[in-house]
């Protein structure tokens, strides 16, 4: 079985009986040592104490006065942050457990950097022996931003970080014969490249094919559907649709905010204008095999699931979504 994503520290992770992930000081100590922790030359004695009692026992208590005590306000903001958690992690039985309650709490008070992570470390459980590179790099829009490289008649998704910048459109490699240039190169994940995606996985440089009908939507299904069956503990069915046509709209679920409002307006008998209508990236038929699971309002409809762009263009999905958004009776933690 090949390797991927080591960057995100799941092998310093233990796992339990059911497969979940079980935080280790291994891994918190990778929170300690990151940059924003490492106290500077002219830090309080506060400050490097913590730093230094912390990389020795990660778990050790620490009171909210001895946090106050740090005379730089951005180390004491940034250890309330790691602190807060540390302290979901350490409370829950399971990483999945811990995103669950987070989400499930309507109440996420931790920044992106945190919550993404999360995400990244969970889906890299979630996806482990999976050998199809377009599933993976299309699972890569639950935790990294996209944004659309346009492309005569392709719709190319690239990772945010990697083609943002002074440039903002990119130079792809299969357009480089003919002479353009920017500041930026990526390749198009493609069958004759695949095999790359394993050396390269942590570096987030290849652009999806996500046009209708290709391999990036039907990817980004079968992604979505190991994410729930390992949070929710249930199979679901994932299609993808080049046209939602006269259909029954009993449920649907947003997979960002973009598209939650248009749902939002389609629910409520509202036409999307063409503009808007533009912006729909993709759109999935989801279909439980076991019924009894689905609240009797809708019973045996499907649900849709809806993945837009914002006005520029930009792509950033909440897979938490898809954990709280499912029309399920109960939502218990599978790990």
């Amino acid at each position: 079985m090949r390797d991927f994503w080591i960057a995100c520290g799941h092998h310093l992770l233990d796992h339990n009986a059911s497969g979940g992930l079980v935080v280790t000081d291994e891994f918190l100590k990778a929170y300690f040592v990151r940059p924003e922790l490492m106290p500077p030359d002219d830090a309080c004695a506060v400050e490097r104490r913590l730093h230094q009692e912390l990389l020795a026992d990660p778990g050790r208590a620490v009171a909210a006065e001895e946090v106050a005590a740090i005379a730089d306000a951005d180390a004491r903001e940034n250890w309330q942050f790691v602190l807060a958690f540390r302290k979901l992690l350490l409370r829950e039985p399971t990483l999945e457990a811990a995103y669950l309650a987070l989400v499930r709490s309507r109440h996420v008070n931790l920044p992106p950097l945190f919550v993404n992570h999360l995400v990244h470390v969970i889906l890299r459980n979630a996806l482990d022996g999976c050998e199809d590179p377009f599933v993976l790099r299309a699972a890569e829009l639950f935790f990294r931003p996209q944004r659309i490289v346009p492309h005569e008649h392709l719709l190319l998704l690239g990772d945010e970080e990697i083609i943002g910048g002074p440039s903002q459109t990119p130079v792809l490699s299969l357009m480089s014969m003919l002479g353009a240039t920017t500041g930026a190169e990526i390749d198009v994940l493609s069958e004759g490249n695949a095999d790359s995606y394993w050396q390269r996985s942590d570096q987030f440089d290849l652009a999806l094919d996500f046009t209708g009908g290709t391999r990036g939507p039907a990817a980004l299904a079968e992604a979505m559907g190991r994410w729930i069956t390992h949070l929710l503990g249930f199979a679901v069915g994932i299609e993808p649709l080049t046209a939602l046509r006269d259909a029954k709209l009993t449920w649907y679920v947003g997979l960002d905010a973009e598209a939650t409002r248009m749902g939002d307006q389609l629910w409520h008998g509202e036409a999307l204008d063409d503009h808007t209508a533009s912006r729909v990236l993709a759109l999935f038929r989801l279909t439980f095999p076991d019924s009894s699971l689905v609240v009797d309002a809708v019973g045996r409809e499907p649900v849709y699931l809806i993945l837009a762009t914002t006005s520029d263009q930009l792509v950033q999905m909440k897979p938490q979504n898809l954990l709280t958004g499912l029309p399920i009776k109960h939502l218990e933690a599978a790990t």
